[in-house]
């Protein structure tokens, strides 16, 4: 698995809810590191799992791992 970290805004139905939200997480891809930090958020602020969150910034592979 890869090592993906994420350090920008968050956005919450379309509003700016976080301007710099920094987390990492392990995944296998980008899409699922992406979708990992989501649920992240979520967690972390309270909010319920049908809550449209969106991360308009990069997600970048800090860490290559081995299959």
């Amino acid at each position: 698995m890869n090592q993906y970290a994420y350090d920008g805004p968050v956005m919450e139905f379309g509003t700016c809810v976080a301007t710099r939200w920094k987390a990492s997480t392990y995944a296998v891809s980008e899409n699922k590191a992406r979708s990992n930090l989501t649920y992240q958020f979520k967690k972390r602020h309270n909010r319920v799992p049908g809550t449209k969150i969106t991360l308009p910034g990069k997600v970048i592979m800090i860490n290559e791992g081995r299959s």
